[in-house]
């Protein structure tokens, strides 16, 4: 039974199936739609200066390569704030910590509210974006507090619809500004719309949500997945996915504005396509990774971007508007589809691993929830770092050679080597032992990832 004292429940036990049937699963989904709201405006918050530097025209005295930095900082900022978001949900309750980090929001869109018109400094844009960070670390704290509600054989795809609900917040937001650029409104305007929605998702939080007791403040599970090799190869795998989706979501109007002469509405039109594609496919590619394995999907996904990043390189050296818009919302597409397949083989690394320790049933399922949870901040903090790198890196390839080429080449060899680690970690199989050889070790057993 699940003892529930306020908003703390006591015990709570997804893979006992008789307990999920009764009433895990109910308590579960509510929880889910209500973290997705607020990371969806958190998402929102995080992504508004892709969508403000574009109301920013000559009157605010700001280069191609100042908004490129801008924006670089806010991912940057994001980033970094996942960390302690990870960790906050068992220091406080996931319910708690989702009323607390919504209403933080509040911050960065009054401020901005108050700065945006020309004159202001650079400085000052600065500043004001650098708070606008706290909204990416809001992803963190809700896979954690989601990670813990659902069984291991549901993870890939309510991780998988959590992240993209919150994914979703980035093209929403651009096609708010593309009404309101197109009603010929300011930006205020749009910063007037998500204050009051942000103080909805917060009471809604408060109101709906739930603790569990059973995710407590464990500071060892956070060094120990620190030590653990598999979270740093799968932060690196996470750049290449999350990292390209939040850092072309910042890039792409901005890309079109700069290379291609489009005009704030212009470039408006188009941006939205490809995040809103990517965060509506991300739920698919958890749903895959459950059925067919999170390592082959990413492996073979990586296989398609570096593909569509070819076709960029090529559509940028002919200046085809048509092929470079096509080809790069195929790439938020594979972008959206490998942000769930690699999400998806974090628990089930961690519960393979549990397997091979000798652990069984709950005692591997805890260790797993364990690992996996304390993992993912640190994994999604080092992916979002993916975004700060898209950005500097078209910012030096403008100041270079005055389009983004130089850079969609860097990117294309980014790919080429998350396909090799993919391969070489998790699908590779080992070596056959010569006929009459003994086994390697018989107390522990090889490790197989080849189905997370």
């Amino acid at each position: 039974m699940t003892a529930r004292s306020g908003r703390w429940i006591q015990q709570w036990d997804p893979e006992d199936e008789t307990f999920w049937n009764r009433t895990g699963e109910r308590i579960a989904r509510r929880n889910l739609l209500f973290s997705v709201l607020s990371e969806h405006i958190g998402f929102s918050v995080w992504t508004m200066w892709s969508v403000l530097v574009l109301f920013m025209g000559p009157e605010y005295g700001l280069t191609p390569a100042d908004k490129f930095l801008l924006t670089s900082l806010v991912t940057l900022v994001g980033a970094v704030v996942r960390v302690p978001y990870t960790f906050a949900v068992a220091i406080f309750g996931g319910r708690n910590w989702t009323v607390i980090s919504a209403a933080l929001l509040l911050v960065p869109t009054v401020a901005a509210f108050a700065v945006m018109e020309p004159g202001t400094s650079f400085s000052t844009f600065l500043l004001v974006g650098l708070l606008a960070g706290i909204g990416g670390g809001n992803f963190a704290s809700s896979m954690t507090n989601i990670n813990a509600f659902f069984p291991l054989r549901k993870k890939g795809w309510a991780l998988g619809l959590n992240a993209g609900g919150g994914n979703i917040g980035v093209p929403v937001i651009q096609l708010a500004a593309l009404a309101i650029i197109g009603a010929s409104g300011g930006p205020r305007v749009l910063l007037g719309i998500y204050i009051p929605l942000i103080v909805v998702a917060a009471v809604l939080a408060a109101w709906y949500m739930d603790n569990l007791a059973s995710v407590k403040n464990d500071t060892g599970a956070a060094k120990d997945a620190a030590r653990e090799a598999h979270t740093w190869i799968m932060s690196f795998l996470y750049i290449g996915t999350f990292g390209s989706f939040i850092g072309y979501s910042f890039a792409f109007g901005q890309v079109l504005q700069s290379q291609f002469d489009r005009t704030p509405l212009e470039a408006a039109y188009v941006t939205f396509i490809g995040p809103l594609l990517g965060s509506l496919i991300r739920p698919v590619g958890g749903s895959l990774a459950d059925r067919y394995g999170g390592a082959r999907i990413t492996l073979w996904n990586f296989v398609a971007m570096g593909a569509a990043t070819s076709v960029l390189i090529v559509a940028s050296m002919r200046e085809s508007l048509a092929l470079f818009t096509v080809a790069f919302v195929v790439l938020f597409v594979l972008t959206g589809l490998g942000n769930g397949s690699t999400y998806k083989m974090i628990p089930g690394i961690f519960q393979a691993k549990a397997h091979a320790l000798g652990l069984e049933g709950e005692a591997a399922a805890g260790y797993g929830r364990r690992l996996s949870g304390a993992s993912m901040g640190l994994i999604g903090a080092v992916g979002a770092l993916g975004g700060v790198g898209i950005n500097l890196a078209f910012r030096q390839s403008f100041l270079s050679y005055g389009s983004g080429t130089g850079a969609f080449v860097a990117f294309l060899a980014c790919y080429a080597v998350c396909f090799a680690v993919t391969w070489a970690v998790y699908l590779r199989r080992p070596a056959a032992r010569p006929a009459g050889a003994a086994p390697a070790t018989e107390e522990k057993p090889q490790l197989s990832y080849a189905e997370v």
